[in-house]
């Protein structure tokens, strides 16, 4: 695992370092920690090696602020777990856009912050998980917190994540390898909780902008497994 710190006080990303160690030690993990004073500087590196995995993130610093560097970041790395650190409380709502995982007022509390990194550890691992199948004749990966939903055509099943996958596989198959956070709405449908935007009776909408039908009789049961997942 890696971690990065970026934050323009050297007595913050000293105290994060500290409270980091004593957190991978407490859990029996190990991980990689580099600390940037700017976004900048992190921003260079990060050109060079894009494997980063937990990013603790300052919200105002120099010319390119801690949100500006997030939107930047999302936009090839959607599996980072962002956590934003700041002693101000008005760019809460900006943590949305980004998909921050949380949102710590200054100055961080162990216990807080160690329940965050507890969840993004979590997040971290579900990220990991993976199916296998063949696509176009070959074995193709593809990581399930990408998958957006499941859909039946005929004899075929088309996987909408990064990219459409069509598999000749049914979909009860394919349901026993996803994990509880895939929810079966409809006889040719499963989405991935962690990618629904909105639901209504009939419908489900999901972030990537497509709208998939919801069976009769399933809202309250899916609205339960969203709020379970939360």
């Amino acid at each position: 695992m890696k971690i990065v710190i970026c934050d323009d006080e050297s007595n913050q990303i000293s105290r994060l370092s500290a409270l980091l160690e004593e957190w991978l030690l407490s859990r029996s993990l190990t991980a990689k920690v580099e600390c940037y004073n700017s976004a900048e500087s992190f921003l260079f590196a990060y050109e060079d090696d894009k494997a980063v995995d937990l990013l603790l993130l300052d919200i105002q610093m120099g010319k390119i602020d801690g949100v500006s560097l997030a939107k930047t970041i999302r936009q090839s790395d959607k599996a980072v777990q962002i956590i934003f650190i700041s002693a101000y409380t008005e760019y809460i709502l900006d943590g949305y856009d980004v998909e921050a995982l949380h949102y710590l007022l200054k100055p961080v509390s162990q216990d807080k912050l160690f329940n965050i990194l507890d969840k993004a550890a979590e997040k971290l691992s579900y990220n990991e998980r993976a199916i296998f199948v063949s696509h176009n004749g070959e074995n193709v990966r593809i990581s399930l917190y990408e998958i957006s939903y499941l859909e039946v055509l005929h004899n075929y099943v088309t996987i909408h994540a990064a990219e459409d996958y069509t598999v000749k596989k049914p979909l009860k198959e394919l349901e026993a390898e996803l994990g509880e956070e895939f929810f079966r709405v409809g006889r040719s449908y499963i989405v991935n909780l962690q990618r629904i935007r909105k639901t209504t009776k009939t419908e489900v909408h999901m972030s990537c902008g497509s709208v998939v039908p919801l069976s009769r009789g399933l809202y309250v049961p899916l609205n339960k497994a969203i709020i379970k997942m939360v």
